[in-house]
């Protein structure tokens, strides 16, 4: 084989990152992430993701730890190997819109803190959420991804996938993440639609998903061959089920093709002995469950994320409805098209959930109409790819909430914010930084302040709580 025809995959690691979160509800600790470091450096991975997503809040809410201080650990002991985070757009890790300064002082503070690539998303696929963030990237020389939601529907054509990848390149993107959180990409559709994308833009493109479905690894195979540059896995004890395709697995189906990725399995594998120890403790513990191990169809037919099920499935425990799953699963596709049809992804999986749970128990569709759904509709979150269902709109909004819904960019409307925030927390101040873990959780964050002041000391991880239930992905 000529060097020429050599075209390696490089490949993107998430056990410290989407794997723990989508397999232990991010509750892998600092403390366990540091001693493998060293080793994982060596491995020559394209990224590490080890940031960003859920990891912030748990870090505070659950393991009492600061994330900033994660992320300067890290940064010190990965010499080699670039970090990567995630980011939701102008949402930045929360759950609402903050203003421009806020995401601008955010970016360039996870950027001064060590990381290298920030993976940017929005969960309607709305670019105008994505540009601040994006923007702010690349002015403190950062490597801006923009990650598509991938999803199904009447409006997701290949002419609509090419023509966001086009705009998103133009906005200054530095590379695109086909994201496909619920693991419908299925493998002759990945082959097609990365063929398609790789004639329309210059840019790497890197494919993104979950075991869910069952057929990941196979879409990877896809992917690859039709000229997907990065694949994002996760090593093996935390892989498969709700998690990426195991990265030994990836690395020895390219071996000795034009796209081997060169890796070395004796390092992987000694990586892997390090984390199986903490797979069988959150098995013993019951923090893994055995239902995001295996395969479920069901997504590929609700289109419905993983960690969207265990929630739906959670929420109806609550409410002693679980013999209402099935009629829950078929009413969110009902939601989802009232409300414009959005991907499926933090906030807007929860927001369709929830309404679809209370849409159930109540008998009569719309009869209680969350916030969050009322806000969708007034065009708090953005714009959606297609039009609301006017009917539900009349039933769930009042002439004033119609009148006053938007039609702009949600963060044109913001004030700057970031002085206010600061004012509001500065007895808690020890650091720039917890300004900003305030901004996105005021009382978490203040609830962690309070406990720092106390310890002063070294955090103690048997005071973390490990127990509390699961999170939303």
């Amino acid at each position: 084989m000529s060097a020429e025809t050599k075209k390696p995959v490089k490949i993107t690691e998430t056990i410290l990152r989407d794997a723990h979160q989508s397999m232990i509800a991010t509750r892998m600790t600092t403390e366990q992430m540091l001693p493998i470091v060293d080793k994982m450096d060596k491995v020559g991975y394209h990224a590490v993701e080890c940031w960003g997503g859920a990891t912030f809040d748990a870090c505070l809410r659950f393991l009492k730890e600061d994330p900033w201080d994660r992320l300067r650990k890290l940064r010190d002991g990965f010499k080699n190997t670039k970090l990567q985070m995630l980011f939701r757009g102008q949402n930045i890790l929360g759950y609402r819109p903050y203003a421009d300064d806020v995401v601008e002082y955010f970016v360039q503070k996870s950027i001064a803190n060590g990381i290298d690539i920030i993976r940017i998303f929005d969960c309607l696929n709305d670019l105008r959420n994505l540009q601040t963030a994006v923007t702010a990237t690349n002015k403190e020389k950062g490597h801006a991804q923009v990650a598509l939601s991938y999803t199904l529907g009447d409006a997701y054509t290949l002419d609509y996938w090419t023509e966001m990848a086009k705009r998103v390149e133009d906005m200054g993107a530095n590379s695109l993440c086909i994201k496909d959180m619920a693991g419908l990409l299925v493998p002759y559709k990945a082959d097609e639609l990365v063929h398609a994308l790789k004639e329309v833009v210059d840019i790497p493109i890197e494919l993104h998903t979950h075991y869910t479905s069952g057929v990941a690894s196979m879409t990877y195979l896809k992917g690859v061959e039709a000229g997907c540059d990065i694949i994002d896995t996760a090593m093996s004890p935390f892989a498969l089920g709700t998690s990426q395709p195991a990265t030994e697995v990836m690395v020895e189906t390219f071996k000795g093709t034009p796209y081997d990725t060169g890796l070395d399995q004796k390092l992987l594998a000694e990586i892997a002995d390090y984390f199986r120890p903490m797979r069988e403790e959150a098995l013993k513990s019951g923090l893994m469950n055995p239902k995001v191990l295996g395969v479920n169809i069901q997504t590929l037919l609700y289109q419905v994320p993983g960690g969207m099920l265990s929630n739906l499935i959670s929420q109806l425990k609550e409410q002693g409805a679980e013999d209402k799953y099935e009629e829950v699963l078929k009413e969110v596709p009902r939601v989802r098209k009232d409300l414009g049809e959005p991907p499926l992804v933090t906030p807007s999986s929860q927001i369709v959930g929830t309404q679809s749970v209370f849409n159930v128990l109540m008998g009569e569709r719309y009869k209680v109409a969350t916030k969050e759904t009322k806000e969708v509709l007034e065009g708090k979150y953005g714009q959606t790819v297609k039009p609301f269902n006017q009917e539900i709109v009349d039933k769930v909004l009042t002439a004033d909430e119609k009148a006053s819904s938007i039609t702009c960019r949600p963060a044109d409307l913001l004030e700057p914010e970031l002085a206010k925030i600061e004012s509001e927390m500065k007895q808690w101040k020890q650091q720039d930084e917890d300004i900003l873990s305030y901004a996105l959780f005021p009382q978490v964050a203040t609830e962690f302040f309070k406990y720092r002041q106390a310890q002063q000391t070294q955090v103690d991880a048997k005071a973390a709580d490990t127990k509390n239930g699961a999170y939303p992905v």
